[in-house]
């Protein structure tokens, strides 16, 4: 378990998204000592004012903590992160007022690549960061996050952001207990992410499987989507081999199952456009043929 002390000065961080990532990330935040402020639902900023978030991890320890919770962000913050759905962004952006973080930091922790120039056409590009997380954890009520996963690792870029504010971002996040890096390549960053995330999220979901099951019984499949997806990421300035990139497949645990597996299967929206979508037009672009990819859109459409 890991025990947390505050390491960095007070700050005011929001999450928009109080899901199982960012309900683990402000819960963390907030036992770390800084201010956060949940945007979400009337339902949900109830639930939250009330019993504040409990989180429950073999890393972390089960803890309490209350929380602030509001429909609309109303005061200026240090890092607001990003913790929606894809699907669910649009609207959500709406409750960000864009003067309140135009000294601090936005952070999306979302699958895809495509989101962060749609974050740069809401607010001032030099307040928008790119993030990746790597981590299971899921909301099993409003306020009530089981993190499963044995890590909870975060990577941050900006093409556009001053280094000065990635690093307060990933100060705030290193000193709440996540394992932070920052990295140059925020292009890289986010396509060596989608080239593992991708072939995974689509065969669990297209066959309603965990990982273990495709690999045995679809392996041909995962082969060539695999191939696919990593010619296309490398192409797109991801650095994940293809070799690396079936690596990573063979080391998920057998009994996984993705996120957006555990969506349809609640029958919520998911995030096919941001995943496979964004693979196709990259592919697309560079003029890559996918037709495993593009089968398996088309099926989960």
């Amino acid at each position: 378990m890991v025990d947390m002390q505050p390491t960095t000065p007070r700050k005011t961080v929001a999450i928009l998204g109080p899901g199982g990532v960012g309900g683990l990330v402000g819960a963390l935040a907030a036992r770390a000592g800084h201010r956060v402020v949940f945007l979400a639902g009337p339902p949900t900023v109830e639930a939250l004012r009330a019993d504040g978030v409990s989180v429950t991890s073999t890393l972390f320890g089960d803890f309490t903590v209350p929380v602030e919770a509001d429909t609309v962000l109303r005061d200026p913050v240090d890092l607001c992160v990003v913790a929606v759905k894809h699907t669910a962004l649009p609207a959500a952006l709406d409750r960000v007022p864009a003067s309140l973080v135009s000294d601090g930091l936005v952070l999306p922790l979302l699958n895809g690549v495509e989101h962060v120039d749609t974050l740069r056409q809401v607010f001032d590009p030099a307040s928008v960061a790119a993030g990746v997380i790597r981590v299971e954890s899921t909301r099993t009520a409003p306020g009530r996050i089981v993190h499963g996963s044995p890590f909870a690792q975060v990577d941050l870029a900006s093409r556009t952001a001053p280094p000065a504010r990635v690093d307060s971002a990933a100060e705030i996040l290193r000193g709440a207990g996540l394992t932070t890096r920052t990295r140059d390549d925020e292009q890289a960053m986010l396509w060596d992410k989608l080239t593992v995330l991708a072939p995974f999220a689509l065969l669990t979901t297209r066959h309603r499987a965990p990982i273990g099951e495709v690999r045995t019984a679809h392996r041909d499949e995962l082969v060539e989507l695999v191939t696919e997806v990593a010619t296309v990421g490398r192409a797109s300035g991801g650095t994940v081999t293809i070799e690396a990139a079936l690596s990573f497949s063979e080391g998920f645990p057998p009994g996984a199952r993705s996120s957006m597996q555990r969506d349809a299967e609640a029958g919520r929206p998911i995030e096919l456009d941001a995943i496979g979508g964004a693979v196709l037009r990259a592919a697309r672009s560079h003029g890559i043929p996918a037709p495993t990819t593009a089968r398996l859109v088309a099926q989960l459409a």
